[in-house]
């Protein structure tokens, strides 16, 4: 699977032995994406500034300054993480014209790892969203089928990889907008356990499910990726403390089979060829055992995170008030009362209205406790159901998503089905837990599907060996 789509291992080798330079690769890349334009991939791409990246890092490499597999790489990265001196929209309308002062500190350490920068990604707005129809801009589009969805919210960033443009590239995931595009595009992408990766810099939706994580075209460049940008940060109160240290894909114990927990209320919500499509994956693994397990609290996930990811964004998004930052609607004679007003009105998209005047409402007086107290008491028996499951199991496998991408415009005027895309995503989110998707093959109409892994709180490094493992038992799977 993805034979043909550019790889970190191939693309780092091509540069140390001489054969390829980061100009020659960012210039490709360049033209390729200018060739795709069409599908809506980038909200900025600064040719100029990517190419200046490109020749100090083959500088650097011809100076003997090797600073690891990411250097020279061109890195695509989602439009709601600041990179300073570019424009940063979230795709709203609201924050045209800002541009942040100062990196994230997961771009820094894209930049101190030698990393090239590659543009901002199409994204539904502020993260909100699971088909990326909801940007103010452009609506981007699956590179395998352009007139179906890539997913979201992440959805640039995941086509950006799908369609080869990059081997990289950075998302972040409130309920399931790394994996769910990855899953739709056919490409890996990996959501680390909440607090693993610095969001300083990442503009905030849900702060207690948003995290930065990796889009790549294979499991080694997702890994790759994470071993860069992971690690506790002074400017993030809520990183973890511990240090993170490189993964080694082929280091994994064969001495006992891997208990792999198949949660019955997942494959119940599985049409006939989703099931197939599940069950053919499952076949080529060896030295596992499949174990059924239940997650019974699951089928309140849905809800619970739609209650308390909008009541933090109702909370984050106040600060959007068009005085500090973006666009500033409204006269000064109409008071500062109409210039929130208009400013909001007009700024925000329907669905961050939506989410936002939700958020408000289980915040309220009186609908406080019978909402957010009662969302935030599921949300710790979803967590506790994953916490019994790990007394049987090494991993959770489910897909990704019920379905493979649905056409365009196809559940625009259905918030609820829209919603239910993440139906398996959305329970590691609330529980904090790391999750991530590979491809396992296409549908009848060429589309990928995606098998999702969950693992314990903080084993990445276990999660991703045996990702490793099944993508080379998935080999050739079409």
């Amino acid at each position: 699977m993805n034979e043909d789509l550019p790889k970190l291992g191939d693309l780092a080798d091509a540069l140390r032995s001489g054969a390829t330079t980061s100009v020659a690769l960012v210039e490709a890349a360049l033209e390729h994406a200018a060739s795709l334009d069409k599908l809506g991939i980038f909200l900025d791409l600064d040719a100029d500034a990517v190419l200046d990246a490109a020749r100090a890092a083959d500088s650097a490499l011809a100076r003997g300054e090797d600073l690891g597999p990411l250097h020279g790489i061109p890195v695509a990265i989602k439009d709601n993480i600041c990179v300073a001196g570019q424009p940063l929209t979230c795709a709203s309308r609201l924050l045209d014209g800002f541009v942040p002062p100062d990196h994230a500190t997961v771009v820094r350490r894209l930049l101190n790892a030698g990393a090239v920068p590659f543009g901002k990604t199409n994204c539904d707005e502020f993260a909100m969203g699971s088909s990326n129809e909801n940007s103010a801009y452009v609506v981007a589009r699956n590179p395998r089928d352009p007139s179906r969805v890539p997913g979201g919210s992440s959805g640039g960033s995941a086509a950006a990889v799908a369609a080869g443009i990059v081997p990289l590239a950075l998302g972040s995931d409130t309920g399931g907008s790394i994996r769910q595009p990855a899953a739709l595009c056919g490409v890996v992408g990996v959501k680390p356990s909440w607090g693993r990766v610095s969001r300083s810099g990442l503009v905030a939706f849900g702060s207690s499910l948003d995290q930065v994580g990796p889009i790549a075209s294979d499991v080694a460049g997702a890994s790759a990726l994470l071993d860069v940008i992971a690690g506790s940060d002074p400017l993030d109160a809520t990183s973890r403390a511990e240090t993170y240290d490189p993964v080694d894909l082929a280091e994994f114990d064969v001495s006992r089979a891997l208990r792999i927990g198949l949660p019955k209320e997942y494959l119940d919500q599985l049409s006939e060829e989703a099931r197939g499509a599940l069950d053919t994956a499952l076949s080529k693994l060896t030295g596992v055992e499949l174990v059924p397990i239940s997650l019974p609290h699951s089928r309140f996930s849905i809800a619970t995170y739609y209650v308390l990811a909008s009541a933090e964004a109702s909370s984050n998004l106040a600060r959007f008030d068009g005085v500090r930052y973006g666009q500033r609607l409204g006269k000064p004679e109409e008071g500062l009362d109409a210039l929130y007003r208009r400013s909001r009105t007009e700024g925000f998209g329907d669905e961050v209205q939506r989410r936002i005047l939700l958020g408000t409402f289980v915040l309220s007086a009186g609908y406080y406790d019978a909402y957010y107290g009662k969302a935030q008491a599921a949300r710790r028996v979803i967590r506790e159901d994953f916490e019994q499951a790990w007394e049987q199991v090494d991993f959770v496998v489910s897909l990704t998503a019920p379905t493979t991408a649905f056409p365009l415009g196809s559940k625009a005027d259905d918030p609820l089905s829209m919603y239910l895309s993440g139906v398996f995503t959305v329970p590691a989110s609330l529980a904090g837990i790391p999750a991530m998707t590979l491809p396992i093959g296409d549908d009848e109409l060429g589309l990928p599907w995606g098998l999702q892994i969950i693992a314990p709180d903080g084993a990445e490094a276990a999660m991703l060996r045996f990702a490793a493992r099944v993508e080379i038992a998935l080999e050739g799977l079409e």
